[in-house]
């Protein structure tokens, strides 16, 4: 596996081979690395943790998404020619690697075409564990170095799978990986949980009708959903009940976050291309920073920049992989054995929710970590409440024994870190440290 590098400060060499499961097969996985922002003079980047960050789909870009949307160290300008300073950046207390995993997604291929119809959540974890072994005999610094895998949606599934196999990794040199801790965001863990909640949430936010949601209480048993068919295994009187909400919905709601406003991509293409400058404002957030990251993406010189696409893919950089074929059954799996074995290797978890989130609301996900902590036996050590930032309630958490704690972001997306830089900057700030959130 070859590793295409991009990073924000040092000069290294562009690329390194190693070895997969399948080396011959020629796959290449490419990374954005942000250095921690160092701010004395007694400090190193080794002197702070590493983090990877993966974004979910399956099959969506972590550059294009964790890195260039919301927590990297810049941000496209809205005419999508430059760049723009993230002052919440989270390089301001830790490394940070971007991955785009598996092969197929953004500028991350395979030269055997087949690979691209052939990955599922192992599959993912066994080429990011490579990716990681790669990586670290070109970063040797990083190899003691306190470690922590975050990410989001998808990543419920990727993060956990992920962590499992670095935690039982042992290299014949003795060496194993310093990890302390995961962190998920708005995760998929329980399919029949969080496709459920889905709807009770656009029911309780007043977006779908009493008799729409009463419908689909009534009609649709969720515990046989699934994603690896066309018809998802519910009833043909489920699926009308479904389509009927999303009738109500309508196109001009942002189901990843039910406050802001949405984007016309056609509108803003056109005034891309005429070097306008498009952002368009909601509550705050650029709304349109999906269609400006493509455009800036795509540009020749940003690939040159970035060291990224040396092999001129034949198709265009976009956010979620149009080549990949990924194994959906696999997001039928129930991910709490995985995050309860993993909490029993000591591991300190945070699962995070943005409190505006239709696709994975946080009433699935607390329900599950409520499950998940009565699996562990573990008893309330924070009592649910508020915590802060700036001096305005930033959400709410709960903690359970030492190592398992749940918070919701205030006014937060799907994607946290986008909409609520800040709030999103003092949770992760909060997890490294090992602090109570609650405590601010």
């Amino acid at each position: 596996m070859k590793l295409v590098s991009s990073s924000t400060q040092r000069k290294r060499p562009a690329s390194l081979q190693t070895q997969l499961t399948r080396p011959t097969r020629g796959r290449a996985l490419f990374y954005y690395f942000a250095e921690a922002n160092v701010r004395s003079s007694n400090a190193t980047p080794t002197d702070y943790p590493l983090t990877l960050w993966l974004n979910g789909g399956p099959g969506c870009s972590s550059i294009g998404g964790g890195a260039f949307t919301e927590l990297g160290p810049f941000f496209p300008q809205t005419d999508g020619r430059g760049l723009r300073i993230n002052y919440y950046s989270w390089n301001k207390v830790s490394n940070i690697i971007f991955l785009e995993s598996p092969a197929g997604v953004g500028w991350s291929y395979s030269n055997t075409s087949t690979d691209y119809s052939s990955f599922g959540d192992k599959e993912t974890a066994q080429d990011s564990l490579a990716f990681l072994l790669g990586w670290l005999e070109l970063f040797p610094e990083y190899k003691n170095t306190d470690f922590y895998i975050t990410g989001e949606s998808y990543a419920g599934h990727y993060v956990p799978h992920l962590a499992s196999v670095v935690l039982a990794y042992k290299g014949s040199d003795g060496y194993k990986f310093n990890l302390k801790g995961i962190a998920i965001g708005n995760p998929l863990f329980q399919l029949d949980v969080d496709t459920a909640a889905t709807y009770e949430y656009l029911w309780s936010h007043g977006i779908i009708s009493d008799l729409v949601y009463d419908d689909i209480v009534a009609q649709c048993n969720f515990e046989d959903y699934t994603l690896s068919s066309d018809d998802h295994n519910v009833s043909k009187s489920c699926n009308n009940s479904l389509v009927d909400a999303f009738g109500e919905l309508g196109d001009y709601v942002n189901n990843y976050d039910v406050i802001l406003d949405v984007c016309y991509p056609s509108l803003v293409e056109q005034e891309l291309r005429l070097r306008k400058k498009v952002a368009h404002m909601s509550n705050g957030v650029d709304v349109c920073i999906t269609s400006e990251r493509s455009f800036y993406f795509n540009t020749p010189e940003v690939q040159q920049a970035l060291h990224a696409n040396v092999t001129n893919l034949d198709y265009p950089w976009s956010m979620c992989s149009g080549v990949l074929e990924y194994h959906m059954e696999d997001a039928n799996i129930d991910m709490l054995p995985s995050l309860q074995w993993l909490h029993n290797q000591g591991l300190r978890i945070l699962i995070f929710s943005g409190d505006q989130d239709s696709v994975v609301p946080l009433l699935g996900t607390r329900t599950l970590v409520r499950q998940l902590a009565g699996k562990l036996r573990l008893r309330t050590s924070v009592p649910y409440r508020a915590w802060y930032d700036k001096g305005q309630v930033g959400g709410w958490t709960i903690v359970y024994g030492k190592n398992l704690t749940f918070a919701t972001v205030r006014g937060a997306a799907h994607m946290v870190p986008y909409s609520q830089p800040s709030r999103a900057l003092t949770l992760f700030t909060s997890f490294l440290a090992s602090k109570n959130l609650a405590s601010h």
